[in-house]
């Protein structure tokens, strides 16, 4: 049994009481360069092994900064490796603590390819079993790359994550700008989805772990549901839809993933009738636990936000993982900066939607308007239902501005006429719905038991595509 009290710590209080069993134990480094034979490594400065959440099998590795700084060398990336080997032949999840200073220096070109061989064997894993990656130390240069392999990442409020360290940038310092800490990485490179202390990440990971098959043919993984399916909302809320996805949740459980980046598009999973659905939302007002609003956001796609979207359809669509969107979005953020990539970003989040063969619904909730609602999942991308609140308005653009192009050069009553018509024929949700592209308008009240009934509808949807290698957008 490894002596490495911190590292098996992280993993005891990850997994369920008892359950961890530990692999390769007495692995140790077998160079002699620089006179590593001379010191002990112990596990070669990871612990691997296997253990359950919940009962589910998992299996976990965790990086001991005390041994050799937690560095990667070959030994320790073969210890990571076998028991991506095993994870993938049993079908369960891999999940890493890192705490690492990077590459073992003293083993040079074997730590390299060491480094190269854990890349490969995460990209063959990608799409077939979840990977979740938690720093708790260090996290530096392509340690950085292996954890954005993963498709969540979790930080220790104390952790550091960097490519390069804030002093090593030109015009930066730690002090002046701290690009390792985790509110920086949450909020600003996007793929730390949630920042807690050591208390808290276990119970925020088995969380989320509960949401998600165990791999990409697991199709037994449903929750008991006692909530009453027809429950009414208690408040629908258009403008916060993480408030509406936990009214609507089974036992209002809402888990939101990368909170902190782009919010005014929301990402995260909910469970209707024990099966667990993927949300994409546009979001105006985020409020916090106590229902106090603490930020607004214009009703616009942006390429942080399109990104974020396009990222979580492809997890949900390789993991047989329904999509409900959650429409309520006027155009395009209209800045210079986001001019640079807009439709680049946009395009992929539109592809990303059109090719997942999932079920798809979309709700929408406020404005559905232009090119932009048409990327936010639209019928004519191929939402499989599209079910529309009362007061939703869908159209080319606000039925006031059309108005002023439709009666261009007439009087105000010309205008108010014009807009009255274009309002009920063009852009409410009762034209839309005479025109086929809104399938049911609901009472707000019931979109538990609407929309839960389109994804059971949905639950044997089959669906062939075009024979592909893989998109090019």
């Amino acid at each position: 049994m490894s002596n490495s009290s911190e590292a098996r710590k992280r993993i005891e209080a990850l997994l369920d009481d008892y359950s961890f069993v530990e692999i390769g134990a007495g692995v140790t480094s077998r160079s002699t360069d620089f006179n590593l034979n001379e010191e002990k490594v112990p596990s070669d400065g990871v612990v691997t092994g296997y253990g359950v959440i919940d009962g589910r099998l998992v299996y976990v590795y965790a990086q001991d900064a005390a041994v050799l700084n937690g560095s990667v060398g070959e030994m320790h990336a073969k210890k990571i490796l076998r028991l991506y080997d095993m994870a993938l032949k049993m079908g369960a999840p891999v999940i890493g603590f890192i705490d690492s200073a990077g590459m073992r220096l003293q083993e040079g070109a074997d730590a390299l390819t060491a480094f190269g061989s854990i890349y490969r064997k995460m990209s063959d894993a990608s799409g077939v079993i979840p990977q979740i990656t938690a720093i708790y130390g260090n996290c530096g240069g392509g340690l950085a790359v292996m954890s954005a392999m993963s498709d969540f990442t979790f930080m220790e409020e104390k952790g550091k994550l960097f490519v390069n360290a804030p002093n090593a940038i030109a015009g930066n310092y730690t002090d002046k700008n701290d690009t390792a800490s985790p509110a920086f990485q949450a909020a600003k490179s996007g793929f730390v989805d949630a920042v807690g202390n050591a208390d808290a990440l276990p119970e925020m990971m088995r969380d989320l772990i509960g949401f998600l098959p165990s791999n990409n043919e697991d199709s037994d993984q449903f929750a008991d549901c006692a909530d009453d399916l027809n429950r009414a909302l208690s408040s629908a809320d258009a403008e916060e839809p993480a408030v509406l996805c936990a009214d609507m949740a089974d036992d209002h459980l809402f888990v939101e993933t990368g909170s902190a980046y782009a919010p005014e598009m929301m990402t995260g999973f909910l469970r209707l009738d024990g099966t667990t659905i993927g949300v994409v939302a546009n979001r105006a007002k985020k409020k916090d636990a106590d229902g106090k609003e603490v930020a607004t956001f214009e009703k616009a796609l942006t390429i942080a936000g399109c990104d974020k979207a396009t990222r979580f359809v492809k997890f949900c669509d390789a993991f047989e993982i329904p999509v409900l969107s959650i429409t309520n979005v006027k155009g395009f953020a209209a800045t210079m900066e986001e001019e640079s990539g807009i439709a680049l970003s946009a395009s992929r989040m539109a592809a990303s939607f059109a090719a997942a063969t999932v079920p798809k619904v979309n709700l929408i909730t406020g404005e559905a308007y232009g090119s932009a609602y048409v990327a936010m999942n639209s019928a004519g991308l191929s939402a499989d239902i599209t079910i529309a609140w009362p007061n939703a308005n869908v159209g080319v653009m606000d039925a006031a501005i059309a108005a002023k192009i439709v009666a261009d050069e007439k009087d105000k009553e010309a205008v108010s006429k014009a807009q009255e018509s274009l309002q009920a024929e063009q852009a409410s949700a009762a034209g839309a719905i005479r025109r086929g592209v809104v399938d049911e308008v609901i009472p707000a009240a019931d979109t538990r038991k609407y929309v839960t009934g389109a994804f059971e509808m949905l639950f044997t949807k089959r669906e062939d595509r075009p024979v592909k290698k893989h998109l090019t957008v």
